[in-house]
């Protein structure tokens, strides 16, 4: 399960992500609200954790921005605030749950499966772009009655692209979501994966096809 924390408490942060990796999650950090909205806007994240105090810009305003624009990802707010009216302004503003600190690990986990299991109606399982499916729970791939099975970081490249379809995605954007920040991934990682994902649409006669644009990324386009 893929996770933005947008949190400017750097080791907070960390303690967070390594405690959440334990559990297969796999989670970004971003320190700052613009830095964390233009994230939570690529609609790749299964649910976001927001502190309410965030230089930039405030965890609310990037609620209500995200809300504006119907980013529906569930959203869990983790504030140091306690106060009812703090928490009746946070879930006003689009909050799914409310979680202040100091938190116990547990309730966190908690809270996250919570605003998950209502993640249905916002992030479905099945990705659908023309007539082509992906199943991202059992990694499979479809059109008509043709299947071929992809490997997780297949499965993770063409969830991004088709989150994304007829919009270019910059190359530093698949390393930082399939492998992470912190990977060292060779843009000629990225192309390989390409091939593959291309072998895969052409496997079930996808509709769709990946357009590498030069210098700056891929694109997922419907065969017209």
């Amino acid at each position: 399960m893929n996770l933005l924390l947008i949190e400017d408490a750097r080791q907070l942060a960390d303690s967070i992500a390594a405690m959440l990796a334990k559990y297969d999650y796999f989670v970004d950090i971003q320190s700052d609200g613009l830095s964390g909205e233009e994230y939570a806007r690529s609609g790749i994240y299964d649910a976001i954790i927001l502190d309410i105090r965030l230089p930039k810009k405030s965890g609310l305003d990037v609620l209500r921005s995200l809300r504006q624009a119907r980013v529906e990802t569930p959203v869990l707010l983790l504030t140091a605030k306690s106060k009812v009216s703090d928490k009746i302004e946070g879930l006003d503003a689009g909050a799914d749950d409310y979680l202040c600190k100091p938190f116990a690990p547990g309730e966190l986990l908690a809270r996250l499966r919570a605003i998950t299991r209502r993640r249905g109606d916002f992030q479905p399982d099945m990705l659908i772009v023309g007539e082509t499916s992906l199943d991202k729970l059992t990694h499979r791939l479809f059109r008509g009655g043709l299947s071929v099975n992809l490997s997780s970081k297949e499965c993770r490249v063409l969830e991004i692209l088709m989150q994304n379809i007829e919009r270019i995605v910059p190359k530093e954007q698949f390393i930082e979501k399939v492998w992470g920040f912190n990977a060292e991934v060779e843009y000629n990682t990225i192309e390989v994966y390409m091939t593959f994902v291309r072998r895969k649409l052409l496997a079930v006669k996808s509709d769709t096809r990946v357009r590498s644009v030069r210098g700056t990324g891929y694109i997922l386009e419907i065969i017209k």
